[in-house]
């Protein structure tokens, strides 16, 4: 095993800082010095996060890197760790890389050797989980839902015998959609959190089952990002023996059961046995194509 310690001084270092996901009095003292005396910020938006600096009278020089541009903008990230500059990396809100932009470049730059170091700040997840009274532990995080039918509901399918506490992550503009999708997968009497707006001004949280969650959201404007709990499926591991038909066969053995039964192509299929089999979609593509150059 390699070890880091933060606290050595050679060399560039890479910093993953938190930032509000509302209230700025969420910004923390060790945050702010960290923004103050890095050589740069990578930032998710700039124009966001300039903001955010000028309240806090942060003069440091911004970059851009985001989803779309982590190789160009991890690049320079990299450049500039190698002359022995030190980076911190912000989201618009949270901390990087939960469902947003930075795991690409902290693994690159673990791989070139840096040390990578957090700056600890609010997080949606966390803050609804602990305030929504339900289990806190174990939980599962799990962001986002799929946008495509299909590849939701294999993921709701998954999810659904999980006894762990679930959280995802929702825009408001797909809120019902969601909450009736969930309803189908996993029961309309299974309990459910929605919180809504946290830290900020009209924060709200709104507790009872998949159905009620539903009736309010047909009733109300829906407006916020929001953070769903779900409650845990109590009966997940009986179910989860059951129904796991892939559990003997190798990766490329199930990527060819999945074409063949839903008769979609590879891409799709390698994206489904990802979220049944709870793996990284690359180490699947990797596995299954690997697999297929070998000689039979």
């Amino acid at each position: 095993m390699k070890s880091q310690k933060s606290a050595e001084p050679d060399g560039g270092k890479l910093y993953l800082v938190g930032t509000p996901i509302g209230n700025l009095e969420d910004m923390t003292f060790r945050a702010i010095r960290t923004l103050q005396e890095v050589d740069r910020i990578a930032a998710e938006d700039t124009r966001n996060t300039i903001r955010l600096c000028n309240h806090f009278e942060i003069k440091t020089p911004l970059m851009s890197y985001h989803e779309h541009n982590t190789e160009s903008g991890g690049e320079k990230i990299l450049t500039l760790l190698e002359e022995g500059k030190s980076v911190a990396v912000v989201s618009d809100a949270g901390m990087p890389c939960i469902s947003d932009p930075g795991a690409d470049i902290v693994a690159k730059a673990l791989h070139a050797g840096f040390a990578v170091v957090p700056i600890p700040g609010a997080n949606a997840a966390i803050s609804a989980l602990v305030a929504s009274g339900l289990a806190p532990q174990p939980f599962l995080f799990f962001g986002f839902l799929s946008r495509q039918k299909k590849e939701r509901k294999v993921q709701l399918d998954s999810l659904k015998r999980r006894q762990e506490t679930i959280l995802l992550y929702e825009a408001p503009h797909r809120l019902k959609e969601t909450l009736q999708a969930m309803s189908e997968e996993l029961g309309k009497d299974r309990k459910v959190v929605l919180a809504r707006e946290l830290t900020k001004r009209f924060e709200e949280f709104l507790r009872g089952s998949l159905e009620e969650a539903i009736q309010w959201a047909d009733t109300h404007e829906v407006r916020g990002e929001f953070c769903i709990v779900v409650e845990g499926n109590e009966n997940g591991t009986e179910e989860e023996e059951q129904v796991v038909w892939w559990a003997e066969m190798s990766i490329r053995d199930h990527v060819n059961e999945v074409i063949e039964k839903e008769g979609i192509r590879s891409k799709e299929a390698i994206r489904q046995v990802a979220n049944e089999r709870g793996m990284n979609r690359r180490e699947v593509y990797k596995a299954f194509h690997i697999d297929e150059e070998q000689p039979s």
